[in-house]
């Protein structure tokens, strides 16, 4: 198969697409520095490019522990061992009022001493609703991290699959 050579209209189309087009990836000169970073010895992720790091490094979660599910916890609160301090009923929320009053609602219960709290996020439509998704998501963010040592889906009695145990942190 031989190539034709673009008439002078298409190569003007071309351009004007070409142009509009963002590569991906690391450029040429990103590609050259990190090589050079990793020859000398230094492997930190800050010797790459801040757009060529990877999409599921986060600097933040080396700062702070992760918040696992932790399946004790539950028992203990199912057992009557472990008292919730506090409810916190996300229902009639929007996805933004919720990510803000949330973090303010965990740091108050946290300074009190509680140690463990209710979050009523509600099922959703066949157990995906936004706000319990979400809800799950910002329990992975640094902010939760500090606050949050552990979660665990809540017994029946307490709303299951519509309301998750909140374990805290000691305020310190």
């Amino acid at each position: 198969m031989t190539r034709r050579n673009l008439s002078p209209e298409e190569a003007r189309a071309w351009a004007r697409v070409a142009a509009t087009v963002k590569p991906i990836g690391m450029r040429a000169a990103d590609l050259d520095e990190l090589s050079a970073a990793l020859e000398s010895g230094r492997t930190e992720l800050d010797a790459l490019p801040p757009k060529a790091a990877p999409k599921s490094s986060k600097p933040e979660a080396a700062k702070a522990p992760a918040s696992p599910a932790e399946r004790g916890g539950e028992k203990k609160v199912r057992r009557g061992n472990l008292s919730i301090a506090a409810r916190f009923d996300l229902h009639g929320h929007t996805q933004a009022s919720a990510s803000r009053a949330l973090p303010i609602f965990l740091e108050h219960q946290q300074t009190d001493g509680a140690r463990c709290v209710l979050v009523i996020t509600g099922k959703g439509k066949e157990g995906q609703g936004v706000l319990r998704r979400n809800f799950l998501l910002w329990l992975e963010s640094p902010v939760a991290r500090r606050l949050v040592s552990g979660y665990a889906e809540s017994h029946p009695k307490h709303g299951g699959a519509g309301a998750f145990y909140v374990f805290l942190r000691k305020a310190g």
